[in-house]
């Protein structure tokens, strides 16, 4: 396994702003073989495929989950990458679980933004340490990357809606704050937000809070915007079952994880504990 390179600089920058860019987490080998591993997945969508494209939408956007221990080459990149270990740097963590994994891949001509969101809010879990690493296989200019709202990983929990058509498919309308008008406030005052964008070469990534709020533009240029996105948890974590089907859903989880238990589960495998040599568990 590569030694970690996340200084202490970049740490500061991912506990006071919820997200940072760090180059070169995947080397061009390991980026061919995501790349091998998104076409395997693409031609063998699991049964949480989803295609998010709008209609009418010249392009297209689909997305998969959980596919880390099916997909040979997501189970290799995991098993040696360094990004388990950046992430435990970032959250300040000695054992780190993989919670899922998540290919999103926008066709180019694909126009329809992704929404300004938080991630938590859709799963099933509670805790402070978190971190998504969302890495890119192929050039993502500035205008189709993620872009961030600084500190708003700090709070609230705002209410998860649908994309689509923003239903309150997960907590009940009301029950959480609703999400700010965060493009009116930029155009009214493009002071109101401090905002968080980088242009991203393939094996770059950004790694960000669960709960810092981001969007994405469409892909409007000749290649296509493939990524692929790890979720991680740190100590803190615990289980929060839901009454409703969280994104992604883990069905039957709850009859053998109590609420507020640990996330040890052999769906959640440790991917980092305590920087020991071998203590990858893939």
């Amino acid at each position: 396994m590569a030694a970690t390179t996340v200084d202490g600089d970049t740490v500061a920058a991912f506990r006071r702003d919820g997200a940072v860019c760090v180059r070169r987490v995947a080397d061009d080998a390991e980026v061919a073989l995501l790349r091998d591993g998104v076409e395997r997945n693409l031609a063998d969508p699991s049964p949480r495929f989803l295609d998010a494209s709008a209609e009418g939408d010249a392009g297209r956007f689909v997305e998969d989950f959980c596919n880390w221990d099916r997909i040979p080459e997501y189970t290799r990149f995991i098993g040696g990458s360094r990004a388990p270990a950046v992430a435990a740097e970032l959250m300040g963590a000695d054992t780190v679980r993989l919670f899922h994994d998540h290919v999103l891949v926008k066709e180019p001509g694909t126009s329809t933004p992704t929404p300004w969101h938080q991630d938590q809010p859709y799963y099933n879990v509670d805790g402070q340490q978190t971190c998504s690493m969302w890495l890119v296989l192929d050039p993502v200019p500035e205008r189709s990357s993620l872009t961030f709202v600084a500190g708003s990983h700090r709070g609230p929990w705002l209410l998860p809606r649908t994309f689509k058509d923003a239903q309150a498919r997960w907590f009940p309308e009301g029950s959480l704050a609703d999400l700010p008008d965060i493009d009116g406030d930029l155009a009214r005052d493009p002071g109101s937000h401090r905002l968080l964008r980088w242009a991203l070469e393939p094996g770059d990534a950004v790694f960000f809070s669960m709960l810092t709020l981001h969007s994405a533009g469409g892909v409007d240029g000749p290649h296509r915007r493939r990524a692929y996105s790890l979720r991680f948890l740190g100590d803190d974590v615990t289980h929060a079952p839901r009454p409703w089907r969280t994104s992604p859903d883990f069905p039957g989880l709850e009859e053998e994880l109590p609420v507020g238990a640990p996330m040890d589960h052999p769906r959640f495998p440790v991917v980092w504990d305590h920087g020991r040599p071998g203590s990858l568990r893939i």
